[in-house]
Protein backbone atom coordinates (compact mmCIF):
# COMPACT_ATOMS: atom_id res chain seq x y z
CA UNK A 1 0.00 0.00 0.00
CA UNK A 2 1.53 3.32 -1.02
CA UNK A 3 2.40 6.37 1.62
CA UNK A 4 0.07 8.61 -0.02
CA UNK A 5 1.02 11.67 2.79
CA UNK A 6 4.36 11.46 1.06
CA UNK A 7 4.90 13.86 -1.49
CA UNK A 8 7.87 11.82 -3.71
CA UNK A 9 5.64 8.72 -3.71
CA UNK A 10 2.72 11.54 -4.48
CA UNK A 11 4.63 13.18 -7.00
CA UNK A 12 6.35 9.94 -8.40
CA UNK A 13 2.69 8.23 -8.86
CA UNK A 14 1.39 10.81 -10.82
CA UNK A 15 4.12 11.47 -13.02
CA UNK A 16 4.04 7.55 -13.83
CA UNK A 17 0.71 8.04 -15.17
CA UNK A 18 1.27 11.42 -17.21
CA UNK A 19 -0.99 14.07 -14.50
CA UNK A 20 -0.32 16.92 -13.21
CA UNK A 21 -2.46 19.13 -10.66
CA UNK A 22 -5.43 21.26 -11.31
CA UNK A 23 -5.87 24.48 -9.98
CA UNK A 24 -9.06 24.97 -11.60
CA UNK A 25 -10.56 21.53 -9.95
CA UNK A 26 -9.25 23.02 -6.90
CA UNK A 27 -6.72 20.02 -5.69
CA UNK A 28 -4.64 20.19 -2.89
CA UNK A 29 -4.13 17.03 -1.63
CA UNK A 30 -3.29 16.13 2.01
CA UNK A 31 0.58 15.56 3.26
CA UNK A 32 -0.13 15.20 6.99
CA UNK A 33 0.00 11.76 8.08
CA UNK A 34 -2.71 12.54 10.98
CA UNK A 35 -5.18 14.21 9.06
CA UNK A 36 -7.00 11.59 7.24
CA UNK A 37 -6.80 8.97 9.97
CA UNK A 38 -8.31 11.80 12.58
CA UNK A 39 -11.43 12.69 10.08
CA UNK A 40 -12.28 9.06 9.93
CA UNK A 41 -12.17 8.68 13.69
CA UNK A 42 -14.64 11.82 13.99
CA UNK A 43 -16.98 10.57 11.66
CA UNK A 44 -18.18 7.57 13.47
CA UNK A 45 -18.30 4.89 10.82
CA UNK A 46 -18.16 1.43 11.21
CA UNK A 47 -17.61 -1.58 9.61
CA UNK A 48 -21.52 -1.68 8.79
CA UNK A 49 -21.67 1.52 7.17
CA UNK A 50 -21.49 2.72 3.39
CA UNK A 51 -19.51 5.67 2.75
CA UNK A 52 -19.77 8.15 -0.30
CA UNK A 53 -16.54 10.53 -1.01
CA UNK A 54 -16.52 13.37 -3.17
CA UNK A 55 -13.42 14.18 -4.93
CA UNK A 56 -11.09 11.53 -3.75
CA UNK A 57 -7.86 12.88 -5.32
CA UNK A 58 -4.85 10.14 -5.45
CA UNK A 59 -6.60 8.24 -2.81
CA UNK A 60 -5.11 9.08 0.65
CA UNK A 61 -8.52 10.26 2.18
CA UNK A 62 -10.12 6.54 0.91
CA UNK A 63 -7.47 4.54 1.90
CA UNK A 64 -8.20 5.36 5.39
CA UNK A 65 -12.18 5.22 5.00
CA UNK A 66 -11.65 1.70 2.92
CA UNK A 67 -10.00 0.67 6.01
CA UNK A 68 -12.67 1.30 8.48
CA UNK A 69 -16.31 1.02 6.33
CA UNK A 70 -18.23 -1.96 4.59
CA UNK A 71 -18.22 0.03 0.93
CA UNK A 72 -16.79 2.90 -0.63
CA UNK A 73 -17.95 5.04 -3.19
CA UNK A 74 -15.36 7.95 -4.34
CA UNK A 75 -16.78 9.90 -6.95
CA UNK A 76 -13.99 11.75 -9.23
CA UNK A 77 -14.52 14.80 -11.89
CA UNK A 78 -11.12 14.48 -12.87
CA UNK A 79 -10.85 11.77 -15.66
CA UNK A 80 -7.08 11.79 -15.37
CA UNK A 81 -6.89 10.65 -11.75
CA UNK A 82 -9.05 7.09 -12.69
CA UNK A 83 -5.86 4.98 -13.48
CA UNK A 84 -4.12 6.62 -10.35
CA UNK A 85 -6.76 5.66 -7.96
CA UNK A 86 -6.71 2.56 -9.51
CA UNK A 87 -2.88 2.43 -9.01
CA UNK A 88 -3.46 3.48 -5.54
CA UNK A 89 -6.47 1.59 -3.85
CA UNK A 90 -5.74 -1.66 -5.98
CA UNK A 91 -5.30 -3.40 -2.00
CA UNK A 92 -8.84 -2.52 -1.88
CA UNK A 93 -11.79 -5.13 -3.26
CA UNK A 94 -14.29 -2.82 -1.02
CA UNK A 95 -13.74 0.90 -2.80
CA UNK A 96 -15.59 1.51 -6.30
CA UNK A 97 -14.40 4.69 -8.19
CA UNK A 98 -17.01 6.40 -10.55
CA UNK A 99 -15.31 9.07 -13.08
CA UNK A 100 -18.78 11.67 -12.35
CA UNK A 101 -19.55 14.83 -11.01
CA UNK A 102 -21.90 14.83 -7.60
CA UNK A 103 -23.70 17.80 -8.84
CA UNK A 104 -24.83 15.74 -11.88
CA UNK A 105 -25.25 11.70 -10.24
CA UNK A 106 -28.64 10.24 -9.64
CA UNK A 107 -27.42 9.97 -5.86
CA UNK A 108 -30.70 8.26 -4.61
CA UNK A 109 -29.95 5.32 -7.21
CA UNK A 110 -26.26 5.12 -6.91
CA UNK A 111 -27.35 4.90 -2.18
CA UNK A 112 -29.72 1.87 -3.22
CA UNK A 113 -27.68 -0.11 -5.82
CA UNK A 114 -24.29 0.34 -3.83
CA UNK A 115 -25.57 0.78 -0.35
CA UNK A 116 -28.36 -1.34 0.14
CA UNK A 117 -26.90 -3.87 2.24
CA UNK A 118 -24.54 -0.91 4.59
CA UNK A 119 -26.66 -0.11 8.14
CA UNK A 120 -25.63 3.40 7.90
CA UNK A 121 -24.87 5.74 5.00
CA UNK A 122 -22.06 9.02 5.32
CA UNK A 123 -20.74 11.25 2.87
CA UNK A 124 -16.88 11.71 3.85
CA UNK A 125 -14.98 14.36 1.92
CA UNK A 126 -11.59 16.94 1.40
CA UNK A 127 -14.54 19.39 -0.87
CA UNK A 128 -12.92 21.94 -3.43
CA UNK A 129 -13.37 24.87 -1.71
CA UNK A 130 -15.03 27.05 -4.62
CA UNK A 131 -18.18 24.44 -4.22
CA UNK A 132 -18.18 23.64 -0.77
CA UNK A 133 -21.77 25.23 -0.29
CA UNK A 134 -23.49 23.92 -3.53
CA UNK A 135 -22.15 20.22 -2.53
CA UNK A 136 -23.50 20.58 1.03
CA UNK A 137 -26.68 22.23 0.38
CA UNK A 138 -27.38 19.84 -2.47
CA UNK A 139 -26.89 17.13 -0.42
CA UNK A 140 -28.96 17.90 2.91
CA UNK A 141 -31.77 18.91 0.52
CA UNK A 142 -32.05 16.09 -1.33
CA UNK A 143 -33.09 14.43 1.71
CA UNK A 144 -30.86 11.43 0.67
CA UNK A 145 -30.85 8.54 3.48
CA UNK A 146 -27.64 9.94 4.95
CA UNK A 147 -26.22 9.29 8.69
CA UNK A 148 -24.08 12.68 8.69
CA UNK A 149 -21.57 14.52 6.34
CA UNK A 150 -18.39 14.96 7.46
CA UNK A 151 -16.32 17.06 5.33
CA UNK A 152 -12.74 19.15 5.40
CA UNK A 153 -13.75 22.63 4.06
CA UNK A 154 -11.80 26.20 4.28
CA UNK A 155 -12.10 27.80 7.48
CA UNK A 156 -13.97 30.52 6.84
CA UNK A 157 -16.88 28.25 5.58
CA UNK A 158 -16.31 25.52 8.11
CA UNK A 159 -17.12 28.58 10.81
CA UNK A 160 -20.14 29.83 8.76
CA UNK A 161 -21.65 26.80 8.15
CA UNK A 162 -21.63 25.89 11.94
CA UNK A 163 -22.09 29.31 13.07
CA UNK A 164 -25.29 29.34 16.03
CA UNK A 165 -28.50 31.00 14.84
CA UNK A 166 -28.62 34.49 16.29
CA UNK A 167 -24.81 35.29 16.27
CA UNK A 168 -23.05 37.80 14.37
CA UNK A 169 -21.41 34.94 12.23
CA UNK A 170 -24.88 33.16 11.31
CA UNK A 171 -26.03 33.98 7.57
CA UNK A 172 -28.88 32.60 4.97
CA UNK A 173 -26.42 29.28 4.38
CA UNK A 174 -26.03 28.36 8.72
CA UNK A 175 -29.55 28.63 8.61
CA UNK A 176 -29.95 26.10 5.95
CA UNK A 177 -27.72 23.95 7.39
CA UNK A 178 -29.52 24.45 10.60
CA UNK A 179 -32.45 23.55 9.52
CA UNK A 180 -31.41 19.99 7.91
CA UNK A 181 -28.83 19.34 10.41
CA UNK A 182 -26.67 19.61 13.07
CA UNK A 183 -23.08 21.15 13.05
CA UNK A 184 -19.60 21.20 14.74
CA UNK A 185 -16.64 22.46 14.32
CA UNK A 186 -14.50 19.03 14.88
CA UNK A 187 -10.94 20.09 14.37
CA UNK A 188 -8.52 22.78 12.60
CA UNK A 189 -6.16 21.88 9.50
CA UNK A 190 -3.40 24.46 8.84
CA UNK A 191 -2.34 25.14 5.02
CA UNK A 192 1.05 23.17 5.47
CA UNK A 193 -1.01 19.90 5.78
CA UNK A 194 -1.24 20.15 1.78
CA UNK A 195 0.05 20.20 -1.61
CA UNK A 196 0.23 22.60 -3.48
CA UNK A 197 -0.17 24.17 -0.52
CA UNK A 198 -3.60 26.78 -0.10
CA UNK A 199 -3.63 30.38 0.96
CA UNK A 200 -6.39 29.75 3.59
CA UNK A 201 -7.08 27.43 6.58
CA UNK A 202 -9.15 24.31 6.44
CA UNK A 203 -10.95 22.48 9.35
CA UNK A 204 -13.35 19.67 9.27
CA UNK A 205 -16.63 19.59 10.39
CA UNK A 206 -19.57 17.39 10.68
CA UNK A 207 -23.24 17.54 9.54
CA UNK A 208 -25.34 14.96 11.62
CA UNK A 209 -28.24 14.79 9.57
CA UNK A 210 -31.99 15.17 11.31
CA UNK A 211 -34.66 12.70 10.80
CA UNK A 212 -36.87 15.89 10.64
CA UNK A 213 -36.65 19.20 10.80
CA UNK A 214 -36.71 20.81 14.25
CA UNK A 215 -39.70 23.71 13.07
CA UNK A 216 -41.86 22.78 10.23
CA UNK A 217 -43.21 25.36 8.08
CA UNK A 218 -46.83 25.69 6.22
CA UNK A 219 -44.82 26.21 2.79
CA UNK A 220 -40.96 25.22 3.21
CA UNK A 221 -39.79 26.77 0.04
CA UNK A 222 -41.69 30.13 1.49
CA UNK A 223 -39.38 29.89 4.55
CA UNK A 224 -36.29 29.75 3.08
CA UNK A 225 -37.56 32.79 0.89
CA UNK A 226 -38.03 34.55 3.82
CA UNK A 227 -34.57 33.36 5.41
CA UNK A 228 -32.55 34.71 2.51
CA UNK A 229 -34.19 37.68 1.72
CA UNK A 230 -34.03 38.44 5.69
CA UNK A 231 -30.20 37.93 5.42
CA UNK A 232 -30.31 39.82 1.59
CA UNK A 233 -28.83 43.10 3.36
CA UNK A 234 -26.57 42.82 6.40
CA UNK A 235 -25.74 46.17 6.85
CA UNK A 236 -29.95 47.10 6.56
CA UNK A 237 -32.58 45.65 8.97
CA UNK A 238 -34.27 42.78 8.26
CA UNK A 239 -37.54 44.36 6.93
CA UNK A 240 -35.53 46.13 4.43
CA UNK A 241 -34.63 42.79 3.18
CA UNK A 242 -37.65 41.08 3.31
CA UNK A 243 -39.52 43.99 1.48
CA UNK A 244 -37.07 43.75 -1.06
CA UNK A 245 -36.42 40.46 -1.62
CA UNK A 246 -40.34 39.36 -1.10
CA UNK A 247 -42.13 42.29 -3.01
CA UNK A 248 -43.95 43.22 0.15
CA UNK A 249 -45.08 46.58 1.69
CA UNK A 250 -43.24 47.69 4.75
CA UNK A 251 -46.50 47.93 6.63
CA UNK A 252 -46.91 44.54 5.93
CA UNK A 253 -43.45 43.64 6.75
CA UNK A 254 -43.69 45.78 10.23
CA UNK A 255 -46.98 43.92 11.46
CA UNK A 256 -45.39 40.65 10.48
CA UNK A 257 -42.45 41.68 12.94
CA UNK A 258 -44.73 42.77 15.05
CA UNK A 259 -46.78 39.85 15.44
CA UNK A 260 -43.73 37.56 15.65
CA UNK A 261 -42.82 39.85 19.10
CA UNK A 262 -39.94 41.19 17.43
CA UNK A 263 -38.48 44.62 16.71
CA UNK A 264 -39.20 46.43 13.55
CA UNK A 265 -36.14 47.23 13.35
CA UNK A 266 -34.32 43.69 14.25
CA UNK A 267 -31.45 42.84 12.04
CA UNK A 268 -31.37 39.02 10.56
CA UNK A 269 -28.25 38.24 11.89
CA UNK A 270 -29.80 38.86 15.69
CA UNK A 271 -32.96 36.38 14.60
CA UNK A 272 -33.12 33.02 16.80
CA UNK A 273 -34.57 29.92 14.49
CA UNK A 274 -37.97 29.71 16.44
CA UNK A 275 -38.01 33.63 15.41
CA UNK A 276 -37.16 33.33 12.21
CA UNK A 277 -39.91 29.95 11.83
CA UNK A 278 -42.24 32.26 13.62
CA UNK A 279 -41.88 35.04 11.40
CA UNK A 280 -42.20 33.17 8.12
CA UNK A 281 -45.39 31.88 9.41
CA UNK A 282 -46.40 35.47 10.25
CA UNK A 283 -45.62 36.80 6.55
CA UNK A 284 -46.86 33.63 4.47
CA UNK A 285 -50.44 34.77 6.02
CA UNK A 286 -49.34 38.11 4.41
CA UNK A 287 -48.80 37.23 1.11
Amino acid sequence: MYNLTDINTIKRIMSRHGVTFSKALGQNFIIDADVCPMIVEKSGITEEDGVLEIGPGVGVLTQEIAKKAKKVVSLELDTRLIPVLGDTLEDFTNVEVINADVMKTDLDRLFKESFSDCRNIHVIANLPYYITSPIIMMLLESRLPLTAITVMVQKEAGERLCAEIGSRDAGAVSVAVNYYSEAEELFFVPRESFMPSPNVDSEVIKLTVREKPEFAPTDEKFFFSVVKAAFSQRRKTAANGLSSGLGMAKDKIFSALSNAGLETTVRAEKLTMEELFTLSEELYKMR
